[in-house]
């Protein structure tokens, strides 16, 4: 499961692919879905994205890209390593969305039913968010 969120219970898509796909394509079809924004917004990410072409979609869609390169990079770059320590964010949703059961142990067996229980997962984390009065 690849998912784009705003914070820990707030989420932009997501998408699932096979278990041996490359993540740094599957990040980029779900990037060029969500589509350009009208203004720069903070985009965090683990190091299974880590590619040019990741960074250059990133960027074309003004997303602000903050990832630490590969140990084994030929040419690293600079990040801000303090907005760095926000990728936790991610870890945290998938964490929320992880606590449904069904969703952890994939029960189902089609793709369809899986993403349809990930929808009502996120509802209710986006509901259990809201203060209600």
């Amino acid at each position: 499961m690849h998912a784009v969120t705003a914070s820990d219970r707030l989420v932009k898509g997501f998408s699932l692919s096979s278990g041996n796909a490359c993540d740094a394509a599957e990040g980029r079809l779900l990037l060029e879905t969500i589509g350009k924004l009208e203004e720069s917004v903070v985009f965090f990410t683990d190091r299974a994205y880590e590619d040019d072409l990741t960074w250059l979609t990133a960027w074309e869609l003004r997303f602000n890209w903050v990832v630490p390169p590969k140990s084994n990079r030929v040419h690293p770059w600079e990040y801000d390593r303090e907005l760095n320590k926000r990728r936790n964010e991610v870890g945290r949703f998938f964490r929320r969305i992880k606590g449904c059961r069904r969703v952890c142990a994939r029960y189902d067996k089609l793709d369809l039913m899986f993403t349809a229980f990930i929808y009502v997962a996120i509802i209710g984390i986006t509901l259990y968010s809201v203060n209600i009065p």
